[in-house]
């Protein structure tokens, strides 16, 4: 059904910068992450946590056979009890180097300790990519930026989803199975449409 919404998403939103713009962005995100890297740290502001997106990647990982797609997500506060693949603190930051892709969602200005922290992993050789709200501080830390900033079209969220679908996409076959968003869609409609297996 994400494949499906993602589809009318950019069916309303044809003609504006937004599909274009999260597919560049995706670009620099998918050539950012190689496999054997340092792999793709996901954080957000202490007041937005970035866990949807943190799935739809993990999701388009698995759809398009990139693993190195599959985020870490850096949580602000992690409480004793906490899932493993919850469990990961912002020291993780620290030890962020070359090979390393951090992409940073902030819908407003971060605290300075994470300024700080993402500040320090780009001069350590990191690759820091920013979905934001505009604050020039976060895209003057940024490789890239892809903002979306108050009164535009689409907000953060939708511009999430694009950019997570458009990550996973690849417009050449390949025998380790990435499906374009086409292809996906058609897979969907297959499963849809069959009639169910009979019982044993």
């Amino acid at each position: 059904m994400d494949a499906v919404r993602v589809a009318l998403l950019r069916e309303v939103l044809a003609g504006t910068e937004w599909p274009r713009a999260a597919r560049r962005f995706a670009g620099s995100l998918r050539s950012s992450v190689v496999p054997h890297g340092g792999g793709l740290l996901l954080v957000g502001t202490e007041g937005y946590e970035p866990w949807h997106l943190a799935a739809h990647l993990v999701d388009e990982a698995a759809w398009s056979g990139q693993p190195e797609l599959k985020p870490t997500l850096v949580r602000h506060r992690v409480r004793p009890g906490d899932p493993v693949h919850l469990a990961v603190g912002l020291g993780r930051l620290e030890s962020a180097r070359r090979g390393a892709t951090l992409l940073m969602v902030a819908p407003e200005r971060p605290d300075a300790g994470l300024l700080e922290r993402v500040h320090d992993a780009r001069r350590a050789g990191a690759t820091v990519l920013s979905l934001d709200g505009g604050d020039p501080e976060v895209r003057g830390l940024a490789h890239e930026t892809l903002t979306v900033r108050e009164g535009a079209e689409v907000d953060l969220d939708t511009v999430q989803h694009l950019v997570s679908a458009a990550a996973g996409e690849n417009s050449l076959p390949s025998p380790r199975g990435r499906r374009r968003l086409r292809d996906r869609l058609s897979l969907l409609a297959d499963h849809l449409t069959s009639p169910p297996p009979a019982r044993w």
